[in-house]
C-alpha cells in the first residue's frame, strides 16, 4: 500500500470503523506504523471531515481515544427505527452518588455518606458491578477506609474524553431535573 497521507487516512479510518471498541492514539500509529504525531494530524483531520460533512457519521475523541458513532441529530429517528435497547438508566439516587464521587474523588464511603445524610453503601455497589466506579486505594488514616474514583467506562458512558470535560459544579447547580432526562436521552449523559 501506498504510504501518503490520503493512504494513511483511509487505513485509519477503516481501523476507527472495524473496531468495535474506541481505538487509542498509540495502538493506531503502531498499527499503520506511523508517529504519534502524523496519527493525531490525520485523526484531528478526518473529525473535522465528518463535522463538515454533517453525514449520518462524526468521529469522537472518547476517554483518549478515538471512536465512530452517529450523528446525534438522528438518534430519535434511528431509535424509532431500530427499537434500539435503551442503555439502563441510573436512578436518582445512583446519579446523586456519581456525581459526588466524579466531582469529589477520591472520596470515601463515609464521606459520601455525610454529603447525602444517608447510607450510599447499596448505591456504590450498584455503581461498582455497573463498572462506573472502582475502588482506588485506601485512605490513609486510621481503618483505612476505601477510596472511590470513576472509570474510563464513565467517561465512554457519558460521552467525555477526560473528568475536566465533567461540567463546572455552579453548572450542575442549575441544571433541572427535567433537563438532565432531556440529556441522557439524547446521548449526553
Amino acid at each position: 500500500m501506498e504510504r501518503d497521507k490520503a493512504g494513511l487516512k483511509g487505513l485509519i479510518e477503516a481501523l476507527l470503523f472495524l473496531s468495535g471498541e474506541p481505538l487509542k492514539l498509540a495502538s493506531i500509529a503502531k498499527s499503520i506504523d506511523c508517529e504519534k504525531q502524523e496519527a493525531r494530524d490525520i485523526l484531528d483531520e478526518l473529525i473535522l471531515d465528518y463535522q463538515e460533512k454533517d453525514g449520518g457519521f462524526v468521529l469522537r475523541e472518547i476517554a483518549g481515544a478515538y471512536q465512530f458513532s452517529t450523528n446525534e441529530k438522528y438518534s430519535e429517528i434511528l431509535a424509532k427505527l431500530f427499537k434500539e435497547k435503551k442503555r439502563e438508566q441510573l436512578s436518582r439516587s445512583s446519579l446523586d452518588t456519581l456525581a459526588i464521587i466524579a466531582y469529589k474523588q477520591p472520596i470515601t464511603l463515609s464521606e459520601i455518606d455525610d454529603i447525602r445524610g444517608v447510607s450510599s453503601r447499596a448505591m456504590v455497589t450498584s455503581l461498582i458491578s455497573k463498572k462506573l466506579v472502582k475502588p482506588v486505594g485506601n485512605k490513609e488514616v486510621p481503618g483505612r477506609p476505601a477510596l472511590y474514583g470513576t472509570t474510563k467506562e464513565f467517561l465512554i458512558h457519558f460521552g467525555l474524553n477526560k473528568l475536566t470535560d465533567l461540567p463546572a459544579p455552579v453548572e450542575v447547580k442549575e441544571l433541572k431535573f427535567e433537563n438532565l432526562d432531556d440529556l441522557i436521552e439524547n446521548g449526553q449523559e
